[in-house]
């Protein structure tokens, strides 16, 4: 069970979806997902299901339940093994009931389009997926991709992340949920594109080794992101919330 931690409450289900309910779904937001060890790792033997819980993933089935559009790097698609974006019926239920589609979309940013064309990724989708490139990704893989999924070309030399937002929203898909992984978020948050943090806090040491929840080429300024709330499971798990006033 999940608590609040300032009022010392058990949340039903109602209350967490409410929790973390933004009160205009029509202004673009880019909200981000991970779990971390107490020390930092975002993963444990390279994947981050080792620091997840039962509650850890039915929080990401929340998130994932009030997305327009999950947004994930090829890489960690790959490494995570990613199949077509589906969720459970009731929360496809909830999202009918609210007038959404009843999945989100499934948004990849790759620049080389190191992706299969017969990944069930794209042919187990119960919604066509998007994938993000740039102009100098292979035009044959281009070609290949396109024949499974919207293809989006956002930048020259590399995947330009404003403008790839920006074609989400034109399409509707305002409500964007990032998963991951570290060089994407790393890139989100050069552009100051990161609207809200969702962090997962595993009650785990993980030794040294991991990779932070961010990387990237390049250092970038420090930016402010408020404290929303905190939430505690029973299991030492937290669940904290930063986030910055809609823009």
């Amino acid at each position: 069970m999940i608590h609040d931690r300032a009022a010392g409450t058990e949340l039903t289900e109602e209350q967490l979806v409410a929790a973390y309910t933004v009160p205009d779904r029509s202004a673009v937001r880019l909200r981000a997902n991970f779990v971390t060890s107490l020390d930092g790792a975002v993963t444990l033997e390279g994947l981050s299901g080792g620091l997840s819980s039962k509650d850890d993933q039915n929080m990401l089935g929340r998130l994932r339940m009030l997305a327009d559009v999950v947004l994930v790097g090829a890489g960690t698609l790959r490494a995570e093994g990613y199949g077509g974006l589906r969720l459970g019926a009731k929360r496809r239920a909830w999202r009918t009931a609210q007038g959404l589609p009843e999945n989100p979309t499934l948004a990849v940013v790759s620049a080389r389009l190191e992706l299969a064309a017969d990944s069930p990724v794209f042919t187990d989708a119960p919604t066509r997926a998007i994938v993000i490139t740039c102009a100098a990704s292979p035009d044959e893989q281009r070609k290949a991709l396109a024949e499974v999924a919207d293809v989006l070309v956002c930048g020259e030399d590399a995947v330009d992340l404003t403008a790839a937002v920006a074609a989400l929203a034109e399409r509707g898909l305002r409500q964007i949920l990032c998963e991951g992984g570290p060089h994407l978020l790393g890139s989100l948050t050069a552009a100051d594109l990161v609207d809200e943090l969702c962090l997962s806090v595993s009650p785990l040491l993980a030794g040294p080794g991991a990779r932070r929840i961010t990387d990237g080429l390049a250092a970038t300024e420090a930016r402010p992101l408020p404290l929303l709330h905190v939430l505690s499971g029973d299991d030492g798990f937290l669940f904290l919330r930063h986030g910055r006033e809609s823009r």
